[in-house]
């Protein structure tokens, strides 16, 4: 998250509230981050002089990236890029109707999942056995 914030920033001096849209448009609009999520994120970026924000003419704070910020993101540009494009991935899944089913299938194994996990006392054979079948399935999908 923090570097994503410090992304959206560096793009363009932010408000708290731009900050937050950024991110559920970014996520495809299944998470909204809430200012108990993105307050404390840009309280870490201002301690470490990664962002300053500055007082706007009706006292709203916004956000602006420090050179130090921007070396930070350039340090960590591999994995803001591969964040980036899981969420854009992540986004087309939830957004094109091509990948409704899809979308299902793995809302169906999540459920799954968690249901298995939450009302099961799973042993370790069980465990393997679950975590095969989905390794399974994840190469014969890389095969297609």
């Amino acid at each position: 998250m923090k570097l994503l914030v410090l992304h959206f920033i560096a793009q363009q001096s932010k408000f708290s509230y731009d900050i937050i849209k950024d991110v559920l448009s970014l996520v495809g609009g299944n998470y909204k981050p809430s200012t108990g999520t993105i307050c404390p994120t840009i309280n870490y970026l201002e301690e470490h002089a990664f962002a300053e924000a500055y007082l706007t003419v009706d006292d709203r704070k916004q956000y602006h990236i420090t050179a130090q910020g921007q070396v930070h993101l350039t340090e960590h540009h591999y994995t803001l890029q591969k964040t980036l494009a899981r969420f854009s991935v992540r986004q087309q899944i939830q957004s094109n109707e091509q990948y409704v089913d899809i979308k299902r299938a793995m809302e169906n194994l999540k459920t799954s999942l968690r249901l298995k996990i939450q009302y099961t006392e799973l042993n370790l054979e069980q465990i393997r056995e679950i975590s095969g079948k989905i390794d399974q399935a994840a190469v014969e999908i890389a095969r297609m």
